[in-house]
């Protein structure tokens, strides 16, 4: 007869991703993982499989509980319309919280620290960052349709790229330099303005 879970995988989900957050998946260990969880080692590879497992539950509920909250407003790739002044929204509010040092940016992006360790080898992880990449452009793209209409969709997508690089840049410097992140914020900022 099976084992019943007793305790709430989306939780031991969110513990776990603090720590790969705070730490990186290569310095986070196992007993790292079942202090943060509060969960036996057996616990965690019966719900996971493997400590990879549970990193990918992780970046999954980040994209979810992280990511895309903050870039709801800038639509998808449906039929939403997007407010002229979402943008503008998105990276003042982003700008905010970096220099708040909130929760959700303090450590930076998850998902840019790994890509700056021996993970991002993997070629699911690269899928993963680079999809993130993707979903980040194409939001900063709707928004500026909205905010800046009379821009062609060369212009348009050139901007996108320069701003979305903005934001990623932001996120690895506000780990080190928050008023640094705060600068990039800004221009990207201006550059919507402009």
């Amino acid at each position: 007869m099976a084992r019943t879970r007793t305790f709430e995988t989306a939780a031991a989900v969110a513990a776990a991703r603090e720590v790969f957050w705070r730490r990186g998946y290569a310095e986070t260990s196992v007993p790292d993982l079942e202090a943060a969880t509060g969960l036996a080692r057996s616990s965690l590879y019966a719900a996971f499989g493997s400590k990879r497992g549970l990193f990918d539950a992780a970046v999954a509920s980040y994209l979810e509980e992280v990511v895309r909250p903050r870039i709801a407003a800038l639509g998808d790739d449906g039929e939403d319309a997007v407010a002229p002044d979402a943008l503008d929204g998105y990276l003042g509010g982003l700008r905010d919280a970096v220099a708040a040092g909130a929760d959700d940016v303090r450590l930076g992006c998850l998902l840019v620290n790994t890509a700056g360790a021996d993970l991002v080898h993997d070629e699911g992880v690269r899928a993963v960052i680079a999809g993130y990449h993707r979903e980040l452009r194409g939001a900063v793209v709707r928004g500026l349709a909205a905010a800046r209409p009379e821009l062609d969709d060369a212009a348009r997508s050139a901007l996108a790229v320069e701003i979305a690089g903005l934001v990623v840049s932001s996120m690895v410097l506000a780990r080190v330099d928050r008023d640094a992140a705060v600068e990039l914020l800004e221009s990207a900022r201006g550059r919507v303005a402009a």
